[in-house]
């Protein structure tokens, strides 16, 4: 058991570098240029402490409590989706 525990930190260790580049960075005048925009959907990510005492908030940007981005499922899949983290 705690091989296969091993084995799978390792993995995830490994693997995450690879998933996180293959996501898709945008700077601040990009989207500045997509707000508005009816197929744009921001997500606040932020958690806790981050968001509570931050004093920039993006107008219209959907908070998402521990998480859970089920909500984008509610969205096409054409959407241009933006995190929004710390």
């Amino acid at each position: 058991m705690n091989k296969i525990l091993a084995f799978l930190i390792i993995l995830l260790v490994a693997t995450t570098p690879l998933l996180a580049a293959s996501v898709q960075k945008m700077d601040k005048d990009v989207l500045k240029s997509l707000l508005g925009s009816e197929n744009l959907l921001i997500l606040d990510v932020r958690q806790g402490r981050d968001w509570i005492t931050s004093e920039f908030k993006i107008k219209d940007a959907l908070r998402v409590d521990d998480g859970d981005l089920s909500v984008a499922k509610t969205y096409p899949k054409e959407s241009t989706f933006v995190l929004y983290c710390a």
